[in-house]
């Protein structure tokens, strides 16, 4: 009989708690067609792409142009698991925003191996605080922030966010401890001091700004879970979250909610942005 690794999962049962892609059966052609769609997102008039904001390959930012000239900024931060995808899969989850007259960026950054996953939070630091002072001089940022991202994308969001105005967190992971004992961490490599310093939930701040975290009903009890437990984390200190649980969404279709104009996201973006 395997062992019990974590919270009464054995090592294959824990690994299948946090496998998205199987539990999702048209995930592949999600991604696929979020591909295709992002490419007309990323034609927009006045885009300007792959805009450097650190020394390695995937150090690049693209900003697309959406608002007037003092819009809310809309920046993205893509998923799975720190080990996979990139910004240019992304961009049309920005739809929404840019319907509603923001501004929109979507970050790249180093994925694992090739980086560890502190040094990824540190680039994602580093590429808010360059779209803070460099931004304006490509027309954006003038004025708020607002950080969202997916799955992993969640994390690095909840990591970054004093960077920011305010967060959109989705689907996102918030206790690195089932990583550090899944699968996962075969690329992660996690370290038991990265799993405490690097998990929001184990760090609350004093402060914080607005941030509201979104999974669906339909996603593994895992990443519900994840959410769950971050919202309860910063409420009981007092803090800005909001939970949604967006019904009948699984892992991915729940960014449709964002790349729609009247998506449910959208209208959190919007509300966050203080921008209806």
């Amino acid at each position: 009989m395997d062992p019990v690794v974590w919270r009464g999962m054995t090592r294959s049962e824990l690994d299948a708690a946090y496998n998205n892609s199987a539990a999702v059966e048209n995930s592949a052609e999600k991604i696929a067609e979020w591909t295709n769609r992002s490419t007309q997102t990323r034609a927009r008039p006045g885009a300007v792409l792959d805009i450097a904001y650190g020394p390695r390959s995937n150090n690049r930012i693209d900003i697309i142009p959406g608002g007037g000239s003092r819009a809310p900024l809309f920046v993205f931060i893509h998923g799975c698991y720190w080990q996979r995808n990139s910004k240019e899969i992304f961009a049309c989850v920005a739809e929404g925003p840019l319907a509603k007259g923001f501004d929109a960026a979507l970050i790249g950054y180093t994925l694992a191996p090739q980086a560890t996953l502190t040094e990824i939070v540190s680039e994602i630091r580093t590429a808010v605080r360059w779209l803070r002072t460099e931004g304006p001089g490509f027309g954006v940022a003038k004025e708020k922030i607002l950080l969202s991202g997916w799955s992993a994308g969640g994390h690095l969001t909840a990591m970054a966010l004093d960077q920011a105005h305010a967060g959109l967190a989705i689907s996102g992971i918030f206790d690195l401890e089932p990583c550090r004992l899944n699968y996962l961490n075969e690329k992660l490599k996690l370290t038991l001091e990265e799993q405490k310093t690097l998990s929001p939930l184990h760090q609350i701040p004093s402060s914080s700004r607005p941030l509201v975290l979104a999974s669906g009903t339909r996603e593994l009890p895992e990443l519900q879970r994840q959410s769950d437990s971050y919202h309860a984390a910063p409420r009981a200190a007092d803090l800005p979250s909001e939970r949604l649980s967006l019904i009948g969404h699984d892992h991915f279709s729940i960014l449709e909610e964002l790349a729609n104009r009247d998506g449910q996201l959208t209208d959190h973006a919007c509300h966050l942005a203080s921008f209806a």
